[in-house]
């Protein structure tokens, strides 16, 4: 069957996976910036620099403390988070009540700052950080060659955004998310925290960031521009599930990545835009998104 299409099955199944990692952190990425659009309606352009953050977070905790892979995977989401919460603290909650576009300027300018800081410090030349131990190596599948890591990181990536998915969708504390959300001075009459609960979830969704960006330090180096060359397909992923979008994200993410894989073997020159292409045929069809809701 290969054979007829010219394409060696290797080099087929190999920009599969390589669409499917490309696709994990599209969804796990896209995932934070639903949460904290859809439930905040903050556009938060500092995502990518929080991803990026917590890369660093990781690299940091294993040269400098001698705290190794597994336990950044929880701590470096808890550091950046906690930066999340501060910046809500002090900037994000003074624009809730105006236009989307004073809270992307904000973390836009906030995402400058933040990475020029880690470009001061530490340079833009990239920063090796090693696969752990029991994840090194592969398997041989027959028809290609599997990474261990590379493996992990799509398993992880989908079970971090399914759980999210169930949590927000499913649960009674998603319901009262989505509550605070839709009114949330009815909300707060039933006793419930709302400004806690909007200042939890911009952390939370800041943690996927920074859980995207430990995943990612072992795959890419860790550099201060590593956020700043993802963030904008990541936002294309988010415009084409539909903002605001949990399931929209994760499946977009998903099968974006697959796509854009695919299109590196049969029309390479198409790759690095063929996201954009679909962004802008779904938003003159369904300017909602796939899975958006119309006002």
């Amino acid at each position: 069957m290969f054979e007829l299409i010219g394409i060696p099955p290797q080099a087929l199944f190999g920009q599969l996976l390589l669409g499917l990692i490309n696709g994990s952190f599209y969804a796990i990425l896209s995932l934070g910036l639903a949460v904290i659009f859809g439930l905040l309606n903050i556009i938060n352009f500092t995502h990518g620099a929080q991803y990026m953050m917590g890369a660093f977070i990781a690299w940091m905790l294993l040269n400098w403390v001698g705290i190794g892979y597994w336990p950044s995977l929880l701590l470096a989401p808890i550091v950046a988070g906690i930066s999340g919460v501060i910046i809500e603290r002090l900037f994000l909650q003074r624009l809730y009540h105006l236009d989307h576009l004073y809270g992307l300027l904000l973390t836009f300018g906030l995402a400058l700052i933040i990475q020029g800081l880690f470009r001061n410090y530490f340079g833009s030349s990239g920063l090796p950080y090693q696969i752990p131990a029991e994840l090194r190596g592969g398997q041989n599948l027959g028809f290609m060659f599997l990474p261990n890591y590379r493996g992990w990181v799509v398993v992880a990536s989908l079970v971090v955004c399914l759980a999210t998915w169930f949590v927000i969708e499913k649960t009674r504390l998603g319901a009262y998310l989505r509550a605070a959300t839709e009114n949330p001075t009815l909300t707060q009459a039933f006793g419930i925290n709302v400004p806690l609960l909007i200042t939890l979830t911009y952390g939370f969704g800041v943690g996927l960031a920074a859980f995207a960006g430990v995943l990612a330090a072992p795959v890419y180096s860790v550099n201060p521009n590593m956020g700043a060359d993802l963030i904008i397909v990541v936002f294309a992923v988010v415009v084409i599930g539909g903002m605001g979008s949990i399931l929209g994200a994760i499946v977009t993410g998903f099968g974006l990545g697959i796509i854009e894989g695919l299109t590196k073997v049969f029309y390479p020159e198409a790759s690095a835009t063929v996201i954009f292409i679909i962004m802008a045929i779904v938003l003159l069809v369904k300017p909602a998104g796939l899975f958006g809701r119309t006002a």
